[in-house]
């Protein structure tokens, strides 16, 4: 018999019991034995009156077991789970303060690491006063916990925040700037300073850091020291070793602390070697995951780049001493997406020769492994680059060996060097004295002395190579515009770079890290493709929204970059039958037969109208030198139309230092002229193109 089901159709169960039931076999049977109006009445029965009644109780048992039954429905067991669940991370930066017994936080805004390498000096020099510091990333905190500083005796919140781009916040400080311009936040009682790192080249400086300290005191905080600026196109270390200099004094007479002592060498990391090891879990150069290389899972970062293949590598100029290249990253598979303007980021690895140098320097074997473990069990940063790995891998992927040193670093190494006047010297440098400075200025940074070139010339100097891979910062991503369209190269990005190269004041020769890695970077005969690990960053370099937006680009040298990716797009769009406006370019190089980079691919975009102005200027193919603005001033009516009249949008890319300011000057020279301006009415004008996003940059120093 077939139970009711509720969601079985009537007709359904008709069919059922037609289609061999028990109850029809059952019945059939019970009226054979007892003899119904079927069977005739003169025939005897068959069976005893017992053999019924047995009969019928078996018959009776069937139905009930059959109609009246309660099946039990089984209750699973669930196992309780034994394994333990992924450690939760500490968002409460308050409660880790507490519970470890720290009284100052150094916050940090990085993009190349310069302000996360202050923030830990500063966080290590706060034992010196018998304080205790934590340097910390704003991205892995709730920053809205900011106002409970108050709970913790004597605190204090340092901010060493740095300056990316157009005036931007870094990435990982995006969320906290977010958080400062949202709504209201009482920090009253909550002491602070902030110290501002930036380039005095770019339009916005060091406008995060003032932002910060500005916004801070607007929300009731205490700013307990003036707010630092630093300045990389001149002398960051100086300008921050001048302000700890001051700042520390200043907080000593706020808390009423006294210094602990003369100053001295305070490790952060124990060494441990490894003797029996699993090759398999030591690190070979990855930034994040272990064997992230072998086992490539998307999404693609900072921490887990994409492994991918150099397809195009080729010359771009045609002669001179320089050499400029192109090269194509195949992303297929990858899920990467871009657009025109986007930065591409590559990891370098560091010129092997240098490190087989350092190692025989210090007398190590640079394949021995061991790990560097922090000493602050409760810190969130357990190693100082990914542990265990070897020398080797630490010199040739993670530490940036090629830079100067930095003034701790060489104040924490004289402890080791044997010749008295070698290591003063040291000490000297790392000093706040005027003699000091001008003495780090010269013999470090004008002569671009790297750390191997300061062991070879103080030959007393012998550190233990773990202190050495302690204290050098970490190797950076270099970051290149993308140099084409994903409408045109979907699953390729262009890069476009010019190899550095250049004699010292000592007669060594130095090299560009990534970009002479990036030059031997070339598809073999035998269609080998070698590796580049990579991500895009986004970008707000953006071509305009509508496409009849007439755009004016300026970009001398590889500033061409960006272009090429604009100009490829714009073609695009006008295949789609997209009305497309004006697209004039402007681009300088040196001699027209030697380096007029993209020259064909230039050409025939003018030919096609794709186009609509092309204006080259070679500086020295005569007399007299000619760049980009004097065309610019040539060309001054039809620019001033299409900026005032059809609202172009106007974007520079190249050199900050000179080009881009000198771009700007003839900007507001054409304003002032033609608009019928004061030079300062042409400066506002200017501005306000920049505050509408109709005047956009895309330089370096």
């Amino acid at each position: 018999m077939t139970e009711y089901n509720a969601s079985v159709p009537l007709s359904e169960l008709h069919y059922r019991a037609a289609s061999g039931s028990v109850l029809s076999v059952v019945w059939a049977g019970w009226r054979t034995l007892l003899g119904t109006p079927e069977t005739s009445g003169e025939e005897e029965a068959l069976f005893s009156n017992f053999d019924i009644f047995l009969f019928s109780l078996i018959v009776g048992l069937l139905i009930y077991w059959f109609f009246f039954r309660q099946k039990k429905e089984e209750v699973p067991e669930f196992k309780k789970l034994t394994t333990e669940a992924a450690p939760t991370r500490e968002t409460s930066f308050i409660e880790k303060m507490k519970k470890t017994g720290r009284n100052v936080v150094v916050f940090y805004g990085s993009q190349t690491g310069t302000g996360e390498e202050f923030a830990n000096r500063l966080s290590k020099d706060a034992q010196r006063y018998g304080m205790r510091g934590m340097a910390a990333d704003p991205e892995e905190y709730d920053m809205s916990e900011l106002s409970r500083l108050t709970e913790i005796d004597n605190s204090l919140a340092v901010f060493c925040m740095a300056t990316y781009g157009e005036g931007d916040p870094t990435d990982n400080a995006q969320d906290f700037y977010d958080w400062l311009q949202q709504g209201e936040v009482n920090l009253s009682g909550v002491k602070y300073t902030v110290f501002a790192l930036g380039n005095k080249t770019y339009e916005h400086y060091n406008a995060m850091g003032k932002y910060v300290d500005k916004r801070l005191e607007e929300l009731g905080a205490s700013r307990i020291f003036d707010l630092g600026l630093g300045d990389d196109d001149a002398n960051l270390e100086e300008d921050f070793v001048s302000w700890r200099e001051q700042f520390w004094p200043a907080v000593c007479e706020h808390f009423g602390v006294e210094a602990t002592g003369e100053e001295s060498s305070i490790r952060q990391y124990e060494l441990v070697v490894h003797t029996d090891y699993n090759m398999n879990k030591i690190y070979t150069g990855e930034l994040g995951r272990l064997k992230s290389f072998e086992t490539q899972k998307p999404p693609f970062d900072s921490k887990n780049p994409f492994l991918s293949s150099v397809t195009v590598n080729r010359k771009l100029n045609e002669g001179g001493d320089r050499h400029l290249m192109h090269l194509e990253l195949d992303i297929t598979g990858s899920k990467i997406r871009y657009e025109s303007g986007d930065h591409v980021a590559v990891f370098p690895v560091n010129e092997a020769a240098l490190v087989n140098q350092i190692g025989e320097i210090l007398g190590v074997d640079l394949d021995a492994v061991f790990s560097l473990n922090n000493l602050d069990e409760d810190s969130n940063k357990k190693h100082p680059f990914p542990c265990p790995t070897t020398y080797r891998t630490a010199l040739m992927h993670y530490l940036d060996i090629n830079n100067p040193p930095r003034t701790n670093v060489l104040y924490e190494l004289a402890q080791y060097a044997s010749n008295p006047q070698e290591q003063e010297n040291m000490r000297k440098m790392a000093s706040s004295s005027a003699e000091g400075k001008a003495l780090y200025q010269s013999w470090v940074l004008d002569s671009r002395r790297n750390i191997l070139a300061v062991l070879q010339d103080f030959p007393s100097l012998r550190p233990p190579i773990d202190h050495l891979c302690e204290l050098m910062p970490r190797l950076q991503a270099r970051y290149y515009s993308i140099a084409s369209s994903s409408k045109v190269h979907a699953n390729s990005i262009h890069i476009c770079a010019v190899v550095v190269e250049y004699k010292t004041l000592t007669g060594r020769t130095n090299k560009g890290v990534a970009t002479n890695w990036l030059k031997n970077k070339v598809v073999t005969d035998n269609g080998h493709k070698p590796a580049v690990p990579m991500y895009v960053r986004k970008s707000q370099f953006r071509l305009p929204f509508k496409p009849s937006s007439p755009v004016i680009m300026i970009g001398p040298g590889t500033g061409i970059a960006p272009f090429m990716g604009f100009i490829q797009e714009r073609g695009w769009l006008r295949s789609q039958g997209k009305e497309v406006g004006e697209t004039v370019l402007y681009y300088g190089c040196r001699h027209k037969a030697e380096d007029y980079l993209y020259r064909e691919e230039l050409e025939e975009f003018e030919r096609t109208g794709v186009v609509t102005q092309l204006n080259v200027a070679f500086s020295r193919d005569q007399g007299e030198k000619v760049y980009v603005q004097h065309l610019m001033k040539k060309n001054k009516e039809h620019l001033w139309k299409l900026i005032h009249t059809d609202n172009a949008h106007i974007y520079i890319c190249g050199d900050a230092r000179n080009m881009a300011r000198d771009v700007q000057n003839t900007f507001y020279d054409i304003a002032a002229e033609l608009g019928a301006m004061s030079h300062a009415q042409a400066v506002d004008y200017i501005k306000k193109l920049m505050t509408k996003g109709r005047y956009s940059q895309d330089v370096w120093s």
